[in-house]
């Protein structure tokens, strides 16, 4: 179960405790869950019953016990505890990195999507003449149609090609593009190290991250080992697969916000973590070793990996090249 599908059964929860006369509540618009804090338990936590126990008239601890009753069948939950002053603390069944896996190979491209602007405003992008409020109205405007938004305005942003009248172009349209859309917006534009082929370079570590995944993927085919699906025990693959678990929430968050800037630095950071797995355990077999199951659900969660940081760059309007 990723942190999109458990925010979206704690708000049924929420909301079945209010039809049935459990809660006296507004049902809010979304659940936040992340990481448990210090004295949680389980993989997610949600704060919810903290949230909505003033209005409830009642101690968040009671209004948590309520909410856990209504969690604690659903089909991808294993278990769900109470903790501190009313954290709702949860376990998923099952083997939670395979089925995240297996969900964004079905997924591909649009993993992530979602409906989070439907039926919202119209997200209008202005017509500036300044290239950074244009590069960033366009991915902003992206993010916004993969949530179901509506968008007015704009249009795609030509990359100058005369590097005599626009020094910006010396950096091409990816350069150009990730300079302008990493930093956040009160933070200068990124100069020509984008360029760069070197670790130092975040564009660079995001593409040769992709690259990498593709190209273990590649390698293993050609000794017969397909990528499946399975439980990957290693802790760098927990994170690796955490951060995957919450693309689709940052993606939202994102749209809302019209801050591409966020996802960029996101996908620095599963870049990084990626790396992290890669280089902690053995994705392909050496030697002669043969290939197990061990081989295949690592190589699955590199693949996973690698679809998920070309459909960040898409969003970007940024190309993930199979080979640097």
């Amino acid at each position: 179960m990723t942190p999109a599908d458990l925010s979206r059964a704690v708000l049924s929860a929420v909301r079945s405790a209010v039809d049935g006369g459990e809660l006296a509540v507004a049902v809010p618009e979304r659940v936040v869950v992340e990481r448990p804090g210090p004295g949680g338990v389980g993989e997610w936590a949600s704060n919810v019953a903290l949230r909505l126990a003033r209005e409830a008239g009642r101690p968040p601890r009671e209004v948590a016990e309520v909410l856990r009753g209504r969690l604690v069948d659903t089909p991808g939950i294993a278990g769900v505890e109470v903790t501190g002053p009313g954290f709702l603390n949860v376990t998923s069944a099952g083997d939670p990195v395979g089925t995240l896996v297996t969900r964004i190979a079905a997924e591909g491209g649009a993993y992530g999507a979602g409906d989070a602007l439907r039926g919202a405003a119209p997200v209008r992008v202005p017509q500036s003449t300044e290239t950074r409020a244009r590069v960033v109205a366009e991915a902003a405007g992206r993010l916004a149609r993969a949530q179901g938004g509506r968008v007015r305005g704009g249009g795609a942003v030509p990359v100058p090609a005369d590097p005599e009248r626009h020094r910006e172009a010396v950096l091409g349209a990816d350069g150009l593009r990730w300079a302008l859309l990493h930093p956040a917006p009160h933070d200068l534009p990124h100069g020509v190290e984008v360029l760069e082929q070197r670790a130092r370079n975040p564009l660079f570590r995001v593409r040769y991250a992709h690259a990498r995944a593709r190209a273990l993927v590649g390698n293993g085919a050609a000794l017969g080992l397909v990528p499946e699906a399975g439980p990957v025990p290693e802790a760098g693959a927990r994170v690796l697969a955490g951060l995957l678990g919450e693309q689709p929430a940052v993606l939202a968050a994102a749209a809302r916000k019209g801050a591409p800037d966020r996802l960029a630095r996101r996908l620095v950071t599963l870049a990084d973590a990626f790396f992290d797995f890669h280089d902690a355990c053995d994705v392909l077999p050496r030697g002669g070793e043969k290939p197990g199951a061990a081989h295949r659900a690592r190589l699955a969660l590199a693949e996973a990996a690698g679809t998920v940081l070309a459909g960040g760059l898409s969003l970007l309007g940024i190309s993930a090249p199979d080979h640097l």
